[in-house]
Parts: structure tokens; C-alpha cells; sequence
């Protein structure tokens, strides 16, 4: 089995490595990082690096797939050599997967037409531009298609996909080995707990146009 995760500059470090080290973790899996050039690709704060260790055209038939999101999303969207790759990759996998506007890309790709999706609160809106049915869920599951919505929520995605890819009690097993039981020091992680006037200055900083 190869688990395929897509890197590109200005991609948002949890959204990736989140996923990584859960899936990184399925039995007799193989887990890549590929970009359109390898070598080391930078986050969006421009302080971190991952390397991918292969190019999209060296990987054409992952099983799995995961793209993370990030504020370099937003140049890709009509990115013809990344769109078409995830087209292709799409035909292969078992399982397609995202997480926060990742779930982007794989719209302006035309794979989530007809699918229930989510995506950071903050764009989640954004997926009824590409046909999907917008779900404000931190983990959506429709057919091979799993998206996960802002950020953190890639390691949910990653424990839900482990669980049917290796079982719930192995993927229980690897949550309690990263001792993964949230207990935020504030209750404000979704719009609909945060101060209204923090959930407002966050949308006023969006690159997302508001419905």
C-alpha cells in the first residue's frame, strides 16, 4: 500500500504531518511525500521545510492520497499540472483524501462533485463553487472521499482512514500511543464557541470572500 501525501510552498505544516503520523503507522503501508519538484518544500510561515522524496510524476497510482491545505492553495486552484496529477492519482486510489482547504483542490479537480465535503470553517462555503454539498463536520465521509475540515482536524481524518484501513482497535491503539485526548486550554476552536469578535476579526483576514 503507498499513502501519497501531496506538499506544495506555502502548505500548512499540521495539515500534513498530522495525517503523516497517524497513516505513517498502517501495517505494511509505504508513505511518501511528493511535490511537482522534489527536494525541500517550505510551509506558509517559510520557517519549516518537508522534503519530498519523489515527484508527482514519480508517484501515478497511490492507494491512498492526502492533500493538506494552506494558504498556497489559493495560486493552485487552476494549476493545470497539480489538477490534472490529482485527476489521475483519483482514477488509482482506494482512498482520496484532505484536510482544511485541501478539500479545495480537490473541488477545482472536479472530484468532489455531488459529495458531501468539509474544509476550514472558513472556506467550507467555497465547496458549492465545485458542486459539492458543504458539511460542517470535522471529519466527512462520502464513498472513498474523506475531508477533513481546519488544521488539527488532520489527525481525526487520519485515526477515521487508519480505522478502516487497519481496524478501529489498531487505530485506538496508535491514539492512545500518541495520547491523542484534546483538552484545549479554550473552549473557542469553532466559530460557534470562539467570541464573536474573534470569529470576526478571523473573517475580516480571510483571502475568502464570505456567502
Amino acid at each position: 500500500m503507498q499513502i501519497a501525501i501531496v506538499l506544495f510552498d506555502r502548505f500548512t505544516a499540521l495539515d500534513a504531518v498530522g495525517p503523516y503520523d497517524v497513516l505513517a503507522r498502517t501495517p505494511g503501508a509505504e508513505t511518501v511525500f511528493v511535490a511537482e519538484q522534489a527536494g525541500p518544500v517550505r510551509t506558509d510561515t517559510g520557517a519549516l521545510a518537508l522534503v519530498a522524496d519523489r515527484t508527482l510524476a514519480e508517484v501515478s497510482e497511490p492507494d491512498v492520497l492526502v492533500v493538506p491545505g494552506g494558504p498556497g492553495q489559493s495560486a493552485l486552484m487552476e494549476h493545470a499540472p497539480l489538477l490534472d496529477w490529482l485527476r489521475r492519482a483519483d482514477a488509482a486510489t482506494t482512498w482520496t483524501t484532505s484536510v482544511c482547504t485541501g478539500s479545495l483542490l480537490l473541488g477545482a479537480a472536479g472530484l468532489l462533485r455531488g459529495r458531501r465535503a468539509t474544509s476550514h470553517w472558513l472556506a467550507v462555503d467555497q465547496l458549492e463553487r465545485f458542486g459539492a454539498e458543504p458539511v460542517s463536520e470535522r471529519v466527512v465521509t462520502d464513498g472513498k472521499y474523506v475531508t477533513g475540515a481546519g488544521v488539527s482536524a488532520g489527525i481525526d481524518m487520519g485515526l477515521t482512514l487508519l480505522g478502516r484501513l487497519a481496524g478501529d482497535e489498531y487505530a485506538q491503539m496508535i491514539q492512545l500511543g500518541h495520547e491523542y485526548d484534546p483538552r484545549p486550554p479554550y473552549d473557542a476552536g469553532s466559530p460557534d464557541k470562539a467570541p464573536a469578535h474573534l470569529v470576526r476579526a478571523l473573517r475580516e483576514r480571510s483571502r475568502f470572500i464570505m456567502s
